[in-house]
């Protein structure tokens, strides 16, 4: 048998049927010899996830919902060759086998956590696309990271070219040699600041707000994502979740790190240094370009893909984030600055009223009032010294999941009151 490339790296792909996850198997496809597929893993999108097998060609496939499972089986893709599995089990199997090397966290919300922190116990290098990894238990994530020596490669688009920008820069809290984990390494940075599209209601005029159909909310101007996210960037619940992971990821306290309404979604991320230097990462929305660059990283892929014509574009517009537009941003940002697994609770309240405000439960301006409301309530319990102890503090992932949980349960609560 020939020796392996050096540059060769063995995939498990997490939510191999989602956005990332296709994007994910459009770029290794055009480098197979390059990009083995070990595992895919997806919850219940079983034709699709067949098809996957079919031409990628995995020893393992994971259908998470075990009756998904039993299809796969049925179908028998690959000629049965590839192994199914399913649940938790099969997703940590699948993450932590010694014949992969690099792990594409794309599985969404709450339950992709697991996996990620296994596949970081185990030393591997992690594409990390779930937010809700960072935001439930970002400090004991990154800090398991420099344990282990695993690779912790930022894929969301934002976080991304905030990496880019500072490549030569001891640019991860958990990279390999980095002098001062948590610093920024040394390097000399002032402040990042993210970019938001502004989502699907930027221009709306606020008096109209409740008007706002599921149909408008799920429109977004710049990108095709999946309901939740989409959602979420109509609210910028999505963006004040991404300055929870640049926090972590980056070793920056949340004061030194902005966020700026960008329309165009060109200018991805800004890097500010301390000698006044700004670098920005610029390029089409295309999320095949961060993917490219956490599998190939050190290197560059040659990619075949639509290349940005500036003169084309012609304006570049940066805003400030208006309050008033997005109240839910700042109920991220108070969640952060309270600190412990606030931030967990956030994302778990979140998660269960944007699934109620799918389900047709209230109009859109219920998303943000549930959610002040769950705030309020977490700062009570903390006043009176009933804050459970997995919120005021992270210590495990399954104080991570049990805080998370709370959020969770505690919008619940407020659903039900609202309807009564």
């Amino acid at each position: 048998m020939p020796p392996r490339p050096s540059s060769e790296k063995t995939l498990t792909v997490l939510g191999s049927t989602g956005s990332i996850g296709r994007n994910t198997l459009d770029v290794a496809g055009r480098f197979p010899d390059r990009y083995p597929i070990h595992a895919l893993a997806a919850h219940t999108n079983v034709e699709l996830l067949a098809s996957q097998i079919e031409r990628h060609r995995p020893a393992v496939a994971v259908a998470f919902d075990p009756k998904a499972a039993e299809r796969l089986r049925d179908l028998k893709p690959n000629g049965g060759h590839t192994t199914v599995l399913s649940g938790m089990e099969g997703l940590l199997e699948a993450a932590t086998d010694a014949r992969v090397d690099h792990v594409v966290a794309g599985i969404v919300g709450a339950i992709g956590m697991r996996p990620a922190y296994a596949a970081i116990e185990a030393g591997k290098e992690i594409s990390l696309a779930n937010k809700e990894a960072l935001v439930l238990a970002g400090e004991l994530m990154l800090s398991r990271a420099e344990e282990t020596g695993s690779r912790v490669l930022p894929l969301d688009s934002e976080h991304n070219a905030v990496f880019q920008c500072l490549n030569g820069h001891n640019p991860l809290r958990a990279s390999a040699g980095s002098p001062e984990p948590g610093s920024m390494g040394g390097s000399r940075v002032e402040r990042i600041v993210l970019t938001a599209s502004g989502g699907a209601f930027r221009d709306r005029p606020l008096d109209t707000f409740a008007d706002i159909t599921r149909e408008e909310a799920l429109a977004h101007p710049n990108w095709a994502m999946g309901p939740k996210i989409t959602v979420d960037s109509a609210t910028m619940m999505n963006k004040g979740l991404e300055v929870i992971e640049a926090r972590w990821l980056f070793g920056l306290p949340p004061e030194r790190i902005g966020v700026l309404v960008h329309r165009q979604s060109i200018v991805h991320a800004l890097v500010e240094f301390v000698d006044g230097s700004v670098l920005a990462q610029l390029g089409l929305p295309d999320m095949r370009t961060p993917i490219a660059c956490c599998l190939a990283y050190p290197e560059r892929l040659p990619m075949d893909l639509p290349r940005l014509n500036l003169a084309e574009v012609g304006r570049l517009e940066f805003e400030p984030v208006d309050e008033a537009r997005y109240p839910v941003f700042f109920l991220a940002l108070e969640a952060l600055k309270a600190g412990g697994g606030r931030p967990a609770a956030l994302n778990g309240a979140n998660e269960a009223v944007v699934e109620a405000y799918l389900a047709g439960a209230f109009p859109f301006t219920g998303i943000a009032a549930i959610l002040k409301q769950a705030m309020a309530r977490l700062d009570k319990e903390a006043q009176s010294g009933a804050l459970p102890p997995f919120v005021a503090r992270i210590a495990t992932v399954d104080d991570a999941v049990a805080a998370d949980r709370h959020g969770r349960d505690l919008a619940a609560r407020l659903i039900a009151e609202s309807k009564s």
